[in-house]
């Protein structure tokens, strides 16, 4: 069912314009590079320093969790190695695919960004980028549908426990 979705993808969504935009919203979090310029952004305004904070351990959560514990323990295989045919538009990947990356790093900064008590006009763009990043990994056939729901699940997860564990903090110096 996985790989049919994908080849519906492949089949009825692909074009020129499409191929562009996916690629370039998959090349923003390589990485996490946009969520760390962020996280930098933030860390420099007095204003919003406790958003920088909460992002910026979201990340670390994710670094920890996702490619250094879960993608190497689960190690599952990639969609694409069952497509060779497939053209990609994309350097394949070398890791293991569970759970997507670049969709668990956008999501743990854009659920930190909430967490960290962010205005709407900050998280809401936040999460539509992180949709889209997450989209663009299945539009570029290099994971399954699960790692994107289990990316997407994970940065949940780590994204609300940065706010908490930074609240926490918070509260500890006061």
């Amino acid at each position: 069912m996985e790989l049919a979705l994908l080849d519906w993808i492949q089949a009825h969504l692909r074009s020129g314009p499409l191929d562009v935009l996916m690629t370039a919203l998959s090349r923003l979090a390589d990485h996490g590079d946009i969520w760390i310029l962020l996280a930098a952004l933030l860390l420099l305004s007095v204003k919003r320093r406790k958003q920088g904070i909460t992002v910026s351990c979201a990340l670390v959560l994710d670094l920890l969790a996702c490619n250094t514990v879960l993608k190497p323990l689960i190690g599952r295989g990639r969609p694409f190695l069952l497509r060779p045919d497939l053209i990609l538009l994309v350097s394949p990947p070398g890791d293991a695919s569970f759970p997507s990356g670049h969709t668990a790093v956008s999501f743990a900064a854009a659920f930190a960004l909430r967490a960290a008590g962010a205005e709407k006009q900050l998280w809401i763009p936040a999460m539509i980028l992180a949709a889209g990043i997450a989209f663009s990994r299945l539009y570029l056939y290099v994971h399954w549908p699960s790692d994107v729901l289990g990316g997407i699940l994970l940065g949940a997860v780590l994204g609300h426990l940065a706010g908490r564990l930074t609240a926490r903090q918070r509260e500890g110096k006061s």
